[in-house]
């Protein structure tokens, strides 16, 4: 009656041991270490950047206590933080610009459990310490740069099929594209479905003028602003990547919002800047200028009259900064290229002064564009903007003494640290719409070290709270829920570490909270049993019933709460949905270990006795007892 098949038996031990295994790394600690990986996905890992960082440590009297090479970069262990960072400094000058090196925290555990997958879990930003954003995206900023594209792309359109028109401009959230005749108006619409199938055209007629309105379809509006969002978080990742930071998280969070956690980080100002930073480059041509009088379009009058207000249509007027001071510049509005068409960007020094320079590398239709215009502007100046936070500085506008190709130099800058943050921007891409810190927090390793503390300690103490009660009150059946418990606990914890879970405070609330809900259906077994002992029922016949009739409230009361688990799931976020995640794990753990596993312990003990007198389940108070007790 009450034994188990032995492969139930086989069954059980197999997950034990398999739960003891992926336990067991979480408890071998961390220790400091290096990661060197390289800035370009192209450049590949192999053993020569594994025998380049060993030699660089060895020449700088560093011996790591363990280096590996994985498909990302190289990782080199240290005994201490001491060295952890002297590694860091001396690995960035010895390699280079090409590789980030960043400072990451590795698991002491056997190379050999590591090889099975048994790796610890990841400790959240609360627990490890380090920076936390939340920032919003300017969905309205997208659109408009969508519609401000819109109108360049029509113009460009037209003009290469050779369609006159009066003007394209916009209004608001509308596109305006005037004709003058009919027939000139049917062959643009034609053009504009053909090329641009996002806008939704509506044909017009006023005094004379043939106008043709649009307006973004509003599957194009979710498009965009979807791209938008999906753009950022791919450029905050490159960003993310070249600030060095280890085992970073970057995710969606709602339709309009992105979370960025960067554990070990503890300078926000720097962090803030370079997530927060929407740098581009724009070339446009010079106008006019009062600069250089034997370069092409010098023209002091003009610049004269734009610096009093009298901006000509299509220029405007900007300043660049120059060793005699200020310089005015009338810029064309049309933008030659964007930062778009760049492919690489690397500080540098220029060969002949010795001055801070940026190398910029454009890709194939960059480099057409940039020839083209440059063939054709020869003795002309160019410039070059930086915007930044929606401000255009000219970094520099030098005369283009000969045509140009793929890769030019930008000057202009003052100091090397200027030149290596601009290129790690300008690296990682622009953000395609602006973004604003709506939150920040900052926790510092030593707090995230006091709250592992706390938590696991208040988890301890409870669980031993709960053995205390359970011991005193059912006695061996006491002891195998305990038992069971602290089994329901290392399953929990190993499968968190299969998956590779990020364990936060509220995940350990959730611990504690998957003990009392696990502890729970052990009672309602155990009173089950002593029910059937009331009953009359012989031990034998009252451990099964009582297994068997506690299973269908125990599944219901689980399920229940795996539903309300799942919902805080799919609608919560960032630590709801942790939270929920352990929680639901926790469920489905407490329902093999509370009830099977308990289960073959008493079959064990119990099951194989011919003749059973007695069980050990607390005192059991029959119905005959408590009349005689009160006569």
């Amino acid at each position: 009656m009450n034994r188990y098949p032995l492969w139930k038996y086989i069954l059980i031990l197999t997950v034990l041991a398999l739960g003891f295994l992926y336990t067991v790394p979480n408890f071998f600690g961390e220790s400091p270490a290096v990661q060197v990986s390289p800035i370009k996905p192209t450049t590949k890992v192999d053993s020569t950047l594994l025998g380049r960082v060993e030699d660089a440590l060895t020449k700088g009297g560093l011996k790591p206590d363990g280096l590996v090479q994985d498909p990302t970069g190289v990782k080199a262990r240290f005994g201490d933080t001491d060295s952890q960072l002297k590694a860091k400094e001396l690995l960035q000058t010895q390699l280079g610009e090409d590789y980030v090196v960043a400072l990451n925290l590795l698991s002491r555990s056997p190379d050999w459990l590591s090889s099975i997958g048994a790796l610890p879990m990841y400790l959240g930003l609360d627990l490890r310490g380090g920076v936390h954003f939340l920032l919003q995206v300017d969905m309205k900023a997208a659109l408009n740069k969508k519609i401000d594209t819109t109108v360049n792309d029509i113009r460009s359109s037209l003009r290469d099929k050779r369609i006159q028109y009066t003007g394209v401009s916009r209004d608001k959230d509308t596109v305006i594209v005037r004709f003058r005749d009919k027939d000139a108006r049917d062959k643009g619409v034609a053009e504009i479905e053909k090329s641009m199938p996002d806008l939704e055209l509506r044909s017009q007629e006023d005094g004379g003028e043939f106008r043709v309105t649009g307006r973004l379809k509003l599957e194009a509006e979710r498009r965009t602003q979807e791209s938008a969002l999906q753009q950022n978080i791919l450029t905050l990742r490159n960003r993310v990547n070249e600030l060095g930071v280890a085992e970073p998280i970057i995710q969606q969070q709602g339709s309009d919002r992105v979370v960025v956690q960067l554990p070990g980080v503890q300078d926000t100002t720097r962090a803030k800047d370079i997530l927060g930073r929407t740098a581009t480059l724009e070339i446009r041509m010079v106008e006019a200028h009062a600069g250089d009088p034997a370069s092409r379009n010098y023209d002091p009058q003009k610049i004269e009259q734009a610096v009093k207000g009298q901006v000509p249509f299509g220029t405007e007027l900007h300043y660049s900064q120059r060793d005699s001071g200020k310089e005015a510049l009338l810029l064309s509005k049309q933008v030659v290229l964007t930062g778009e068409r760049l492919t690489d960007a690397s500080p540098g020094f220029d060969s002949t002064d010795n001055r801070p320079i940026i190398s910029i590398t454009v890709d194939g239709q960059g480099a057409r564009i940039v020839t083209q215009v440059t063939r054709e502007s020869v003795k002309r100046r160019m410039a070059i903007l930086l915007i930044d936070r929606g401000k255009a500085e000219v970094l520099t506008a030098p005369v283009i003494q000969s045509e140009l190709g793929a890769r030019f130099q930008i000057t202009g800058f003052k100091t090397t640290t200027e030149t290596k943050d601009l290129s790690l921007l300008l690296r990682a891409g622009a953000l395609a719409a602006p973004m604003e810190i709506v939150e920040e927090r900052t926790v510092g390793p030593s707090l995230g070290a006091e709250n592992i503390k706390i938590g696991f300690q208040s988890m301890w103490y409870g669980f031993a709270a709960i053995a205390v009660f359970m011991v005193i009150y059912y006695g061996l059946f006491g002891v195998i829920s305990i038992v069971a418990l602290a089994c329901n606990l290392l399953f929990l914890i190993a499968l968190l570490s299969m998956l590779q879970a990020t364990l936060t405070l509220p995940g350990i609330a959730a611990i504690a909270l998957a003990l009392g809900m696990a502890i729970d259906a052990n009672v309602l077994i155990n009173e089950r049993v002593r029910e059937e002992l009331r009953g009359g029922n012989t031990p034998q016949a009252a451990i099964f019933a009582g297994y068997e009739r506690a299973w269908g409230t125990i599944l219901d009361s689980n399920v229940t709460t795996l539903i309300a688990g799942v919902a805080l799931f799919a609608f919560g976020s960032g630590p709801v949905k942790g939270f929920a995640v352990v929680h639901c794990l926790g469920i489905l753990t407490s329902m093999f270990s509370a009830v099977m596993l308990s289960r073959a312990l008493v079959n064990l003990w119990y099951g194989t006795r011919r003749k059973l007198d007695s069980v050990s389940i607390g005192q059991v108070w029959r119905p005959t007892e408590q009349k005689e007790q009160r006569a």
